[in-house]
Order: structure tokens, then sequence, then C-alpha cells
């Protein structure tokens, strides 16, 4: 039985009152009231401040709503008895006091908050690319479901409805998604916000199969020419605009997204793509064809700054990977954009026998090696590669009849 009650706390005068078992009250001459708990740790004594005093009567819907208690800055003698209780068996069992005490009041932050807190301190190991696009993506695909989630309350389910809209449609992206949202609830548990491990294969259990072996599905090459006239047709926009750039290309979507101006060089009619922005982490250089050109003239602004974005959105920003993506869905084409890497593929296969594979593969900047390069000459590969987007941007633009 402690020594203190309700009313000798309320008129105990400046000082340290002792409430027995290393509970104390302490009173400053202001008036101002705490609590603090003195115990003893491997032959240590401890001072644990536990917070101030509640003078404040009780009331039971007062009680429902209370945090818990290692959580709770103003305690009455009740709660002060409870806590130093509780501190004290952490203690006992070899833990630091301290430590347990500031746990629980550690504002665990919501998954928008950690997500932002794991992109500051890890991506100065990651690559310019993935550093950009890792909140680009939780923004676009995962916020709206879990952004205002507390970061220790996610659970299985949350990130499986989180996923759903895009498993299917993007499957690549939705993969991506997946790994990022577990590296930002990775982080969290290592921060102390999250007790348990991000949940695992649960997530998917309750997901359709993707499709295997990772292809993107892809519109039949006879198919493309009429696409792009809808689209040459409609009213530009940056959506559209970046499509028919990636399609004449054979561009990944990421590589035009994330391109600017001084990439291009248009006299000698080059797209220089930087590491950062390519998949394997190489630079890889494209040739230009005339339509390709005619789009990059048409919206390259007469200030353009080598470092700005040639496609950005309504925020200055890199345009969201769905931004193409909708374009193709309001069309009612259920194709993948990287898919039109592909079209091109097939096109130059059965249009273009004469061309070697290993010039087709670079034109989609496919890596080739460099002895490959040597036996046709470097000069003349890049010479052949150019003929055959030429051809390809011909082609596709209705230049040509679709039997070449």
């Amino acid at each position: 039985m402690g020594k203190l009650t309700t009313l000798t706390v309320k008129n105990a005068k400046a000082g340290r009152h002792a409430d027995g078992a290393g509970l104390y009250l302490l009173v400053k001459p202001s008036g101002a009231r705490s609590w603090l708990l003195r115990v003893q740790q491997d032959g240590t004594r401890r001072d644990v401040g536990l917070g101030a005093v509640d003078l404040t009567p009780k009331r039971d819907k007062d009680e429902e709503n209370a945090p818990p208690l290692l959580n709770r800055r103003i305690l009455s003698l009740t709660e002060a008895r409870e806590k130093a209780t509780l501190l004290r068996k952490f203690t006992k069992a070899g833990l630091d006091p301290i430590v347990e005490r500031d746990r629980e009041r550690k504002k665990v932050p919501t998954f928008q908050e950690a997500a932002i807190a794991c992109h500051a301190e890890l991506k100065g190991g990651w690559t310019a690319k993935h550093a950009a696009s890792f909140l680009a993506s939780l923004n676009e695909h995962a916020y709206g479901l879990l952004g205002k989630h507390r970061v220790d309350t996610i659970e299985a389910s949350h990130v499986r409805d989180t996923l759903a809209p895009i498993w299917q449609d993007i499957p690549v992206m939705a993969r991506k998604v997946r790994q990022r949202i577990g590296t930002v609830l990775h982080f969290a548990k290592s921060k102390g916000w999250r007790t348990s491990e991000p949940p695992g294969a649960s997530v998917t259990m309750g997901l359709a199969r993707q499709g295997r072996g990772g292809h993107f599905p892809a519109m039949p090459y006879a198919d493309v020419p009429a696409l792009m006239a809808a689209l040459r047709a409609a009213p530009p926009t940056t959506g559209r605009t970046a499509l028919m750039l990636t399609i004449l290309t054979a561009a990944r979507s990421g590589e035009t997204r994330f391109t600017r101006w001084g990439h291009f060089d248009l006299e000698k009619r080059l797209w220089n793509r930087p590491a950062d922005i390519m998949k394997e982490g190489e630079a890889h250089t494209v040739t230009l064809n005339e339509p390709a050109m005619a789009i990059l003239r048409s919206i390259k602004p007469e200030d353009a700054k080598p470092d700005q974005l040639v496609f950005a959105g309504k925020s200055g920003k890199v345009i969201s990977d769905m931004t193409m993506i909708k374009v193709l869905r309001d069309s009612g084409i259920s194709d993948a954009v990287h898919g039109f890497r592909s079209s091109l593929r097939d096109w130059a296969a059965e249009k273009m026998p004469h061309v070697p594979d290993p010039v087709a593969e670079a034109a989609i900047s496919h890596k080739v090696s460099d002895q490959v390069i040597a036996a046709y000459k470097r000069t003349k590969f890049i010479d052949m590669r150019r003929d055959l987007l030429e051809a390809w941007g011909e082609f596709v633009t209705g230049r040509v009849s679709q039997n070449g």
C-alpha cells in the first residue's frame, strides 16, 4: 500500500515525497507536479521520469479512450503506480526502463510518412531512376489506400486491396509496388514503428495468378498503324504524345517518362539515354526516325533547359506510369505500352528479314556485345539501326503499305 493519497498529492508542498517501491512525487516551488521512479539496475541507480501529475477527476468515458499506459504523459496516482510497476518488471528482466518507456512514446507515422523517411535514408544507395520512381509509384498506387494508415496497423489485407486494381493491368509495376511497400514496412520495423514483419505470401493469396514468363500483352504489328492514326487525329495530350514517341522509338515507358531535353541531339537525330534511366543501368543511344523528330520539334519549348523533363505532369514532375496506359485503356486497348517493343521486333523479323538480329535487338536497346558490333563495323551498325527505325516510322505512320 502506497503512502500517498489523492489528497496528499494535491496538497503536497515543494520537495520530494515518497510513495514507496521507488515511486516519488516531485513538487517544484512553482507548484508543478511530476512522477519519478527510482530503480537499481546492475548496481546503478536510475531515475526514470514517468510524467506529470493528473489531478482532474476521472470519468468512465475518459478511461475508455485513454492511450496505452506507457504512452500516457499525465498520470493520476493510480496510473503512476501501475506504470511504475510495469517499468520495474522491465528492469528486473534486464531491459532498459527508459528505452521501454520511450518506445511507447514514439509517434508511429503513417505509411506515407514512413515511406518518405525510408526514401530519405536509403536513396543514397539507389540509382537515380529508382530513387525517383520509388515515391512516385507509391504515390500513384499505394497512398490512396495505405497512405493514412499507421504503419504498425498495416496487414496483408490492406496490401492486397492496394495491389488488386493494378495486379493484372500492369503486373510489372504491381510487383514493384508490392516490393516497395515491403521495403517501407521493413524499414518501419527497423525503426521500432512495427513489431511484426511485413506480410508475405498471404498478400497474393487473394489475387489472381499473373501470366507466366513476364511477357507483356503486345499489339500485332499490323494493328499499330491504325492506333497511331487515331492518336495523331485526337487532340494532343502529354500522354498521347509520350505514347507516340515511345512506339516510334521502341522505348521502354520509363525511358520516355524520365527523359530530358539534354538527352537529345536533334542535329544528329540521336536520343542518348543515360544509364540512370535504362533498365540495365548502361547508357544507350537510339536513332530518331522522321516522325519522332517531328514530334520532338513540335513540343520542344524555345527556352528548353537540358535538365528539363520532356514529358512533365501538371506538378512539373515525372508523369505517372499510368499516363500512357490510360490512353490505351480509354481507346479500349488492353495491350501493354511495353508490348510495342515486341510489335517492332515481330515486324522486323517478318518484314525486314535482311536486317540482322543483333541490329534489331540493339534498336530496342537489348544488349549486344561489342564483338558483334565490331563484326558489322560500328558506323555501319548505327546506320543499319537508323534504316530499321526509319522504316518502322514510315510503317506505323502509314507512309508505306503493310506489305512493305
